[in-house]
Order: C-alpha cells, then structure tokens, then sequence
C-alpha cells in the first residue's frame, strides 16, 4: 500500500515533468505565446484558476520591458497568470515561481550566429518548468499556496523590431538602455518580477530562464547555476537539489557587479559590455526588481535541453526544475 502511494504521486509529479518537456521539445513553428497559452489550458481542469494577459492588457500594466521584446514579431506577446491556492488558510502569502518564455529567440537586431540557432526554439524553458510545476502541485492536491507567472515573447530582427540603444521603461518605472536586443530574457522577467512583487506580496520567488550562455561555460549541463538575496531560501533550494539530483551551484551576487549596470542616460543598461561574470551580471539585473522579498533565480540555460538525453530522459527537453521545486515545496512549506 505504500508502495502503491508513492507511485501515484510520482505519477502525478511525472505528469508536470512530461508537460515542461513536451512543451520545450516543441518546434518555434508549432509553439509561440497564444499556442503556449493554450496548451497550459490543460492546468485549468486541474483546478488552477489561468488569468492571460493579451497586448492591450500589458500595454495599460505598463510592461514596455517585455512588449519591446515582442515588438518584431508578428506573434503577440502574452503573460499568464496561474494560480494554486491549496493552503487551508487562504491568506497565507502565496510562494511565487516565474518563468521566461521566449518561444524563440534570433537574438532581434542584435542577431545571433546562424549555426545553432535552431537551439532557441527552448528559449522558453523556464516558462514551461513554471507551467508544468504548477500542473504537479494542483495533481497532487499540494497544501500551499503557489503563484506561477509567465512571460511569453517571440524575439524577432523585423522592422518595427527593438533597436540597439533604445531606451524603455519598466513597469517598475525604471528605464533601461538596450545595448544588446539579445539580452532580451532579462527584459521580459523585469516587467513579471515586479508585477508579481508588487500584485501578491510573495513570501518568496524563485524565477528560471534559459538566460545566458555565460553559465554553460561555467558549469556545462550537469548543474544550473543559481543566485539568491536569502541564505535560507538558497540552503532550502540546495536540499532539494541534493534530494531530486537536480544540481544547483550557487555563484555570488555583489555590489560591485551591479555597478557595471548603472547607465549615464538610464537608469541602467542591460548587458555591461565587458566580457565577464555575464551569468552573475544578469542575475544583478532581476534583483533590481524584486524588493526586499526573497528571491532565488536559478539561469537552467545548461540543463534544460540534451542531445544525448539524462537518466530520467531521453534526447530532448529534460523538464529540469519540476521535481526540484516540487520537492522545494513539500519539504518546506506544506
């Protein structure tokens, strides 16, 4: 009977891992933000209330960040909102995951190599482990309260696309100087941070991006590379990982890195133009825009997708993060 218990819970958790990896797995052409959005439909008759945001919506929130992303593509962007309010005291504040979705990425303006771009079609894994979390915890009846969050842009080089040396402004209210159209990812999490810091005052965040490429040369496709504002929040995250064998390496966050942000025409610009630290240089980015609440950002760019495959995974998307962060939760705040 335990047995039997166990396997119906890793049944359900399976059922969020297998969605993040179909949803990675997709091709660009076949998966964009409303595709992406309908395809998460599925998490409503799990009993997660949805709330999408269209362009119209985002442009009265004040996401200019994020819809200047958008702005070259002839997919409009969306954000959706996903919500899971297990906990028997329904004002518990809720714990929040968010997730970059660029469902593909050229690099704009700014474009990227033509050998192995075909790579960005899982530009918005971070977008899919959120989804297919929030499918695992609603399964499995999960005794918490959990706000998923996700940014979901097409990055494209057309002619109404965002320039190099744009200037825009947050819905934080803070402006960002765009030297670089492929440091996109960061743009889209700015605007999703502060609305959910703001929207649901969170006893914490944690946010995945397939952000840089900085992190694959750091530590390959074995461990994702994380940062985090709290040592506990970060110890918690690294028992989890040890517990699921999906690694995690913490790297450092420091003033002094987030001075090589600061903009003489904005209030900051979004690459730093230098050559290093660029994993640990983004993740001072985002911590612009979430407060004082905890915060966790783990940069999945080396461990959401394998040619070879994993143990737990064929060739593929591997729907890192799902079990981590399930296993984060039930540990530690059910």
């Amino acid at each position: 009977k335990e047995s039997e218990k166990d396997y119906r819970l890793s049944e359900k958790i399976s059922k969020g891992v297998f969605l993040t990896r179909n949803l990675v797995s997709e091709p660009a052409n076949e998966l964009y933000p409303e595709k992406f959005v309908d395809d998460c439909k599925i998490l409503a008759k799990a009993g997660i209330e949805l709330e999408i945001f269209d362009e119209k919506k985002l442009k009265k929130l004040g996401m200019r960040a994020l819809l200047g992303v958008a702005q070259g593509s002839v997919r409009p962007a969306r954000v959706l909102v996903m919500k899971w309010m297990g906990s028997k005291n329904k004002n518990d504040r809720p714990l929040a995951f968010v997730g970059k979705g660029v469902t593909f990425d050229t690099g704009g303006i700014s474009i990227k190599p033509s050998g192995g771009m075909e790579d960005m079609k899982w530009d918005m894994g971070g977008a899919a482990v959120v989804s297919g979390l929030l499918y695992s915890l609603a399964l499995r009846k999960a005794k918490a309260n959990v706000i998923g969050i996700v940014g979901l842009v097409e990055n494209m080089p057309d002619g109404n696309a965002q320039r190099p040396g744009d200037i825009v402004k947050s819905m934080s209210g803070q402006t960002i100087e765009v030297l670089n159209t492929d440091a996109e990812g960061r743009l889209v999490l700015a605007d999703i941070l502060w609305y959910v810091t703001k929207t649901y005052k969170p006893e914490l965040i944690v946010d995945l991006a397939t952000l840089t490429g900085a992190i694959i040369v750091a530590l390959g496709d074995r461990y994702a590379g994380f940062f985090s504002n709290s040592d506990s929040l970060a110890n918690k995250l690294l028992k989890a990982s040890i517990n699921m064998k999906e690694l995690l390496w913490r790297l450092p966050l420091d003033s002094e890195f987030d001075k090589l942000l600061n903009c003489n025409i904005a209030d900051m610009k979004n690459i730093t133009g230098t050559r290093g630290a660029g994993s640990i240089t983004a993740a001072q980015f985002l911590q612009r825009f979430v407060g004082n609440t905890k915060w966790a950002h783990l940069d999945i760019a080396g461990v959401t997708w394998s040619n070879k495959g994993t143990a737990l995974s064929r060739s593929g998307g591997t729907g890192f993060g799902v079990r981590l962060l399930d296993n984060f939760v039930k540990e530690n705040y059910e």
